[in-house]
């Protein structure tokens, strides 16, 4: 793949590109800033972006703006959030037009490279990476959670796992159920929420935006 950084803290933009590259990827850039960024993907045109949200000048949501405005001149450029903070507002707006190509993780919580390798594989190839707290909060946010209601405990469990990108095989391993009845949860959840089988559109997509209140 090849990918943008950026990144404020020069060790941690250092071990980012190191690490990625160990993975045979190409860094076409690791900058310091969300002006930067922008410069790097027009010249680029990465696979993806990992951006970090507090960066110069105000350290307050700079890779935030900057990750918005390259899904708006970019759509096709996948951007992963790798950060300490969660800016919910923000985060919303990210997924707001479709998750697909969105990552949100929280530095302190990736427990090992391979989680997030993954997920930056994931995020390039069109999918999501959510940290569940990421979820979480996006969910208490919301005004539209009481749409979720009819769906079960346990469909909850498989649909926030869904939302943090997990697949079908992965979200029974994390429950422990077998892969059969993961697929009879989604299937109700997709009929909990209304979401029939329909050639345009991703129910999967589509239940992960209502669940996270979109």
């Amino acid at each position: 793949m090849r990918i943008v950084i950026a990144e404020d803290a020069a060790l941690f933009r250092a071990g980012l590109v190191r690490l990625l590259e160990d993975e045979g990827h190409r860094v076409c850039a690791a900058v310091a800033d969300g002006e930067a960024l922008l410069a790097a993907v027009a010249g680029h045109r990465p696979d993806v972006v990992v951006a970090d949200i507090r960066m110069p000048p105000t350290f307050t949501d700079e890779g935030l703006r900057a990750a918005l405005e390259l899904r708006r001149t970019h759509p096709g450029t996948a951007v992963l959030v790798l950060s300490q903070y969660i800016e919910t507002r923000y985060a919303a707006e990210l997924l707001r037009g479709s998750p697909a190509g969105v990552g949100y993780l929280l530095k302190d919580r990736v427990a090992d490279v391979s989680e997030f390798t993954d997920a930056v594989g994931r995020v390039a190839a069109g999918g999501t990476a959510l940290d569940r707290e990421v979820v979480s909060q996006l969910l208490s946010a919301s005004r539209h959670a009481g749409d979720l209601e009819p769906l079960t405990p346990r469909e909850h469990d498989v649909l926030a796992l869904m939302a943090e990108g997990r697949s079908n095989a992965g979200i029974a391993a994390a429950l422990v159920l077998t892969l059969g009845t993961v697929e009879k949860h989604i299937a109700s959840i997709f009929g909990k929420l209304g979401l029939p089988a329909c050639q345009t559109d991703n129910r999967r997509v589509l239940a992960v935006l209502r669940y996270l209140g979109s």
